[in-house]
């Protein structure tokens, strides 16, 4: 049975471009759009396209359900980064979150995210897959741009490609970087940028990256994705080549990212 969306629709969002992509499209499809934004960086884009734009600490939990259910929110999607360092030091959670924290055996993505989704879903909320909305940013199979990979790139894609699945078994993280058969970075809680800068640095140049989707993803939290952000570091610490899983991953601003990467000559494919 298919889902039935409300016209009404609840954003909850971290940084970067996808959350304005999918306020965007919803707009555009005739849904409003009541957000709740965790980040700085896109508020001016997000009230573009959504209704009602609200700024929340990704730890003010009791404020955040609040305006939900306040909103008449019954469907909510989960989009942009919320870097985990805010685990670190719990700076503005209230009395609950940081409860319900203790409540958990580890806090890595999966485990925090379901907490929410349990929370939410306590007052009728439920969360949504995150690609809804912007199915037409999932990659298919392919080499995206002009430049071809080699046959020993392609000996690090598959490594890469098997490493970084083992990774996501235990919920470490998405991206790994290879470069001759050999595991120069495994991401963690730092992120996919620094990931590549880390492994970058240590395999000095023509670095491969990849990055895949968790083997049980959960489409309702950390769907894969890549911009022109990553490219940029790429070019900057001299990677070669990027592989992403074909069908589970989201590029934002496709044109503009392969051709950045026509112009600095890196290989960029979805397998």
């Amino acid at each position: 049975m298919s889902l039935m969306l409300e016209n009404k629709q609840g954003l909850l969002a971290g940084d970067g471009i996808l959350p304005v992509e999918m306020a965007r499209h919803a707009k555009e499809n005739g849904f409003e759009v009541v957000c709740v934004s965790l980040a700085n960086d896109n508020l001016k884009e997000l009230k573009k396209y959504c209704s009602k734009v609200y700024s929340c600490h990704p730890g003010e939990l009791n404020k955040i359900e609040k305006i939900f259910v306040t909103e008449e929110i019954k469907q909510v999607t989960f989009l942009g980064k919320v870097h985990k360092r805010v685990l670190l030091k719990l700076h503005k959670f209230d009395k609950r979150a940081i409860e319900l924290l203790k409540t958990v055996k580890r806090l890595n993505d999966d485990e925090v995210m379901l907490l929410i989704v349990r929370e939410f879903e306590k007052h009728n909320i439920t969360v949504l897959d995150q690609t809804i909305f912007i199915k037409n940013l999932m990659i298919p199979s392919g080499v995206l741009g002009k430049h071809k990979p080699t046959e020993a790139q392609m000996e690090d894609v598959n490594y890469g490609f098997w490493l970084a699945k083992e990774m996501g078994k235990v919920d470490v993280g998405q991206s790994v970087v290879i470069k001759d058969k050999m595991a120069m970075a495994v991401e963690a809680l730092e992120g996919t940028d620094k990931c590549i800068r880390r492994g970058s640095k240590m395999a000095r140049k023509n670095a491969v990256v990849v990055k895949v989707a968790k083997p049980s993803q959960d489409k309702r939290f950390d769907i894969p994705a890549i911009g022109l952000r990553t490219l940029q570091t790429m070019k900057k610490y001299n990677a070669a080549l990027i592989a992403v899983e074909a069908n589970e991953t989201i590029i934002v601003n496709q044109e503009e990212v392969i051709k950045y990467a026509d112009k600095h000559n890196i290989v960029i494919m979805a397998v």
